[in-house]
């Protein structure tokens, strides 16, 4: 890289310091970071002077246990000490806990032939195992090439981890390929992210999700052998996922100053990543701000050329400078700005990868006429018998159903077996708690064998505890009662 100097970044909108940390976030990040142990501990005293540890979000106290880990009794003096102690020691046992749920189905992934890398906070426990004191990683992230994508999913459902989604896994399996990433959880710590591909839909790099897996080192993470991105990759996954999030999590920072500090950052490597995945304005407000408030030592040059790419971005600019404003620090103007900002991202990351087979629901409708009476008890799942003929044929579907006294939305499925047939919603927008009398149609593809469907009720969404009222009204299954089912030929 030719030696170039980087220009002043200043803190008005919309240059990259105006989307700097301020106030008690950096307060948090420099007790973390500051390489000065005394001025880093007079953050954190500052901070805790000015703080009620029970009164903050996990964003702080993913930090705090950071802090926690460096100082250890250093801040015995402090009133906060025994709180901040046990909240360090409570965040590590969850962490070590989801580590040890989630290792027999990463060792049955590995054993299955699937090559499994650990992304984000599990990363950097890999590298390195005396971090998970001090990086929170409830959650464990990893990633496998979209080939074993399916391999993953069935090691995950044999080994009865729950979708975190309401739909079923008949439903989901037929639509792996399209999708980036899923969450899958189990008992009471277990959280599992599986991803296919390292990056969201608005930063894309059809090369680089190829490049990540050449470019990534062999580790160990809870005793399974697995891989992980290397320095410059797990940099850039870094400011990817935490840079445009309003540093929802802030730990991303720390992330990024640990893999500069280690030494092993390929820059030329990093600035390619930046430009194919469009990364150049949040990497500019993450380099800036860990060089000019931290003191990192990131080569000039590199920071100069993240600048210049952030520069030449246009009016997309301001979207990105906007998303990564803290949270903190959002005024009425600024929420609205930014809301639109991220809206607009959104609407390009969603873009699915494939759309096979196509995933359009069945939409229900109030049933037309008096529907006939049934004695039928409510249940949650009820079989279709089907005629012994094959191919495509129109179905109609009729149901009542109690609905609780709340806004929300109505799920069901009709499967067989292993095979998805249909996804059935509707919407409750009136908070009557009336009976509903709801018809689905549409077409199902019969293979003669005459075996039944079988219709489900499904929750909206997945909780591991389902013991509040005002969860199960809002998100739960519904049990609903047949009243009919009547196969029809195709007009």
């Amino acid at each position: 890289m030719t030696a170039v100097k980087t220009r002043p970044i200043g803190r008005r909108f919309p240059d990259y310091g105006w989307s700097w940390p301020t106030g008690g976030l950096d307060q948090l990040l420099k007790a973390v970071l500051l390489s000065d142990e005394g001025a880093a501990r007079a953050h954190a005293a500052g901070w805790l002077d000015e703080n009620d540890i029970d009164h903050v979000s996990f964003r702080e106290h993913r930090l705090l246990a950071a802090i926690s880990d460096r100082f250890g009794r250093k801040l015995s003096d402090h009133s906060a000490f025994p709180r901040l102690i046990g909240l360090q020691k409570m965040l590590w046992t969850k962490s070590r806990m989801a580590m040890r749920e989630a290792e027999p189905a990463l060792l049955a992934m590995v054993d299955a032939g699937v090559a499994v890398m650990v992304v984000k906070g599990a990363s950097r426990v890999a590298v390195n195992a005396s971090a998970q004191r001090g990086r929170v990683a409830h959650d464990i992230d990893i990633l496998v090439q979209p080939r074993d994508m399916r391999t993953a999913f069935d090691v995950l459902r044999e080994r009865e981890w729950q979708i975190a989604t309401g739909v079923s896994p008949q439903y989901l399996r037929t639509r792996l390929a399209s999708l980036r990433s899923m969450n899958f959880f189990k008992g009471n710590f277990g959280d599992i992210d599986l991803h296919q591909l390292a990056y969201d839909g608005s930063q894309r790099s059809a090369e680089d999700d190829l490049a990540i897996w050449h470019r990534a080192l062999a580790a160990e993470f809870s005793d399974v052998g697995v891989v992980v991105p290397c320095a410059a990759d797990r940099m850039a996954l870094a400011i990817a996922h935490g840079g445009l999030d309003a540093h929802t999590h802030s730990d991303w920072l720390v992330d990024c100053a640990v893999a500069i500090r280690g030494g092993d950052v390929d820059w030329d490597v990093f600035l390619d990543v930046v430009a194919r995945r469009g990364l150049a304005v949040a990497a500019a407000v993450a380099l800036s701000y860990l060089v000019r408030e931290i003191g990192v030592a990131v080569p000039e040059a590199a920071l100069a050329e993240v600048v210049a790419m952030a520069d030449r971005t246009g009016l997309s600019r301001w979207s990105s400078v906007l998303q990564a404003k803290p949270r903190t620090d959002f005024g009425r103007l600024v929420w609205l700005s930014r809301g639109l900002a991220k809206q607009l991202r959104l609407k390009r990351k969603s873009g699915r990868l494939q759309q096979e087979p196509p995933a359009r629901a069945w939409r229900g409708r109030k049933a037309a006429g008096k529907p006939p009476k049934t004695n039928a008890p409510p249940v949650f799942s009820q079989s279709i018998p089907c005629p012994s003929t094959s191919g495509e044929m129109m179905l109609d579907v009729i149901v009542r159903i109690g609905v609780p006294s709340v806004r929300r939305r109505i799920e069901m499925e009709i499967n067989a077996g292993e095979d998805h047939v249909a996804r059935l919603r509707a919407m409750a927008i009136s908070r009557s708690g009336k009976e509903r009398v709801l018809h689905f149609r549409g077409k199902v593809t019969l293979n003669g064998d005459g075996q039944a469907l079988m219709l489900e009720a499904r929750p909206s969404r997945q909780f591991r505890q389902w013991h509040d009222d005002a969860t199960i009204a809002t998100y739960g299954a519904l049990p609903f009662a047949l009243i009919s089912a009547a196969f029809s030929p195709l007009r």
